[in-house]
């Protein structure tokens, strides 16, 4: 078995390569990597919490997603964004709440990794995503038609009809593209 300590010296050594070599080594160990990667989370550093992240989201456990969604609240950008893109590719339904939050963020950037997860955990978010388009502000709409326009969840058609006729281009188009998806958008075609 591989030093653990060894790995995480040179996963906050602060060298690129030697840091993504050490990040895979870590996530190989899986859950005994878990608590050293937890308190990793409370450094100072931002580097040193951005791979702690990085590495927590290769390694695929149900205990990460909490760590994630700390991760997801962590005062640095780059973290957050690590985070996000980690629930992207770590679906679990556990962080709908928390990623339905961050669709009315005021950074572009984190609202669309945060929509671009809820795709990714798919049907169960969809309920709250329908609810976010009925409800929230034209960003969240945005967003939440964004992520239901992906998903092709059935559930969607009405929202997504709707959202024709909402006000943002963008949001029509995202609909658009969604009911196309789902094979019920508009399809024109000469008759003869």
């Amino acid at each position: 078995m591989p030093d653990l300590y060894a790995l995480v010296a040179e996963l906050t050594c602060g060298e690129e390569a030697r840091a993504e070599k050490a990040a895979e080594e870590i996530a190989s160990l899986q859950a005994d990597a878990i608590p050293v990667l937890q308190s990793l989370l409370n450094s100072q550093d931002e580097d040193t919490r951005w791979w702690a992240t990085r590495t927590l989201g290769a390694i695929k456990n149900p205990n990460v997603t909490p760590l994630l969604l700390r991760a997801l609240r962590d005062q640095e950008e780059s973290v957050r964004y690590c985070a996000a893109v980690a629930l992207r590719e770590q679906p679990d339904a556990t962080a709908i709440p928390a990623l339905i939050t961050q669709l009315g963020s005021s950074d572009p950037i984190f609202t669309r990794l945060a929509a671009d997860a809820l795709a990714a955990i798919g049907t169960p978010a969809t309920p709250a995503l329908i609810a976010v388009f009925e409800n929230g502000t034209n960003t969240e709409v945005i967003s939440a038609v964004r992520a239901l326009s992906q998903i092709g969840d059935y559930r969607a058609i009405p929202a997504l009809f709707k959202a024709l006729d909402h006000d943002s281009i963008v949001t029509q188009h995202l609909a658009d593209k969604g009911l196309d998806h789902l094979g019920v958008g508009m399809n024109f075609f000469d008759p003869e």
